[in-house]
């Protein structure tokens, strides 16, 4: 059950973003430019990582639109994805990947939560930025 009553049909955020069109429509196309627009990671770890945060957040629309269409675009597909959504840090993933879900969840609980040595291993890989991983970023 929706916690707003909107004047939409449509499941999830799709209909929130309906609903306000002039607040939806610059969401959507910075959703596209995250998901789909020129980056170092493939569109299938944009997803699994949106999927990943959509798990954490318990929106189960958003973490099931992200996780198919994350396993149609990765090799391993849904196994990869149920991998990752229920413990990243032993998924079969990259160590750069393993770093950005880290951050990912840390993001998800604040922006305050992530620490120097998490940004560093996205960056260089783990344990070669020299930093404490219980730095904070500031």
């Amino acid at each position: 059950m929706p916690h707003i009553a909107l004047n939409s049909e449509e499941p999830g955020i799709r209909g929130l973003l309906r609903y306000r069109p002039e607040t939806g429509r610059p969401i959507s196309e910075l959703a596209e430019v995250l998901l789909r627009g020129p980056s170092t990671l493939t569109r299938g770890e944009r997803e699994l990582i949106a999927a990943y945060v959509s798990a954490l957040n318990g929106c189960r629309y958003c973490s099931a639109s992200h996780a198919a269409t994350a396993a149609a675009q990765l090799p391993d597909g849904m196994a990869l994805v149920e991998q990752v959504c229920v413990d990243a840090g032993t998924a079969q993933v990259s160590a750069k990947l393993k770093a950005l879900l880290a951050i990912a969840a840390a993001v998800q609980h604040s922006g305050l939560s992530v620490t120097a040595g998490q940004v560093a291993d996205a960056r260089h890989g783990p344990d070669r930025g020299g930093l404490r991983h219980d730095e904070p970023v500031r």
